[in-house]
């Protein structure tokens, strides 16, 4: 191998190596939930942060937020950080974006108010911040929900924040009302009948073996009698 004549130059070679080799996706790194819920009709922030190696200046600073409503479908710009918030008031979402962030804190989240069914979709946050030299990027997706859609999984859900896996389920009709008043009305006739044939099966029984003690009263008397009888009277005898 070569020897550097001079050792500033190997030095510099070296530390332009390094350089090279380095990684060059450290510097931005933007964070936001994958998946957020809201209920239809309220207001649901949508949290972006990001992070970086240098300090935040709003002459360089560049934020752009976009809605896609599809997987293939073209974004829509409509909020965007350009020296300051500019929020572009899309016909979709008219003035129900507010600016909820503050980029110097590295917070760009925004909260969409009255939020309706036609706001699903992906939300797709772009951050620059020079000296990075990338652009960082993440997306959200949206699921507007009603008091159809219920979870397919349990657990607690707080709305504005990332759930676990919803689906869409039908409305269940609640079943019909029975009316308990003809039910309790049957009940109590079999039970009042049952209760009456039960009474009438013991009175009878009773009356039965009434009839049966006098008749066998009666047995023993008569032959009582016919034992008298037949003995007759002794001094009659002996005449």
């Amino acid at each position: 191998s070569r020897r550097c004549s001079f050792p500033n130059s190997c030095t510099s070679l070296f530390l332009l190596s390094m350089l090279a080799a380095a990684p060059t996706g450290l510097g931005m790194e933007v964070m936001a939930p994958t998946t957020i819920s809201a209920l239809n009709g309220t207001s649901v922030k949508l949290s972006c942060t990001f992070n970086s190696c240098y300090k935040v200046e709003n002459k360089q600073f560049s934020l752009n937020w976009t809605y896609q409503e599809c997987k293939n479908c073209s974004e829509e710009l409509f909020l965007q950080f350009r020296m300051k918030i500019m929020n572009k008031q899309l016909d979709r979402f008219g003035n129900r974006v507010e600016f909820t962030g503050n980029p110097t804190k590295y917070d760009v989240s925004f909260t969409l108010n009255n939020v309706q069914l036609e706001d699903e979709g992906t939300y797709n946050c772009y951050v620059l911040n020079p000296p990075d030299r990338q652009r960082g990027h993440a997306s959200i997706s949206l699921k507007v929900l009603t008091e159809g859609r219920c979870r397919a999984a349990p657990g607690p859900c707080r709305l504005g924040q990332a759930p676990p896996a919803l689906t869409r389920c039908p409305l269940s009709p609640e079943p019909p009302k029975r009316d308990s008043t003809v039910a309790v009305i049957v009940g109590a006739s079999v039970g009042g009948f049952l209760a009456v044939v039960i009474l009438v099966l013991m009175v009878v029984k009773c009356v039965r073996r009434k009839k049966q003690q006098r008749l066998n009263t009666d047995d023993q008397k008569t032959e009582e009698e016919g034992k008298t009888d037949g003995e007759g009277n002794p001094d009659e005898g002996t005449k």
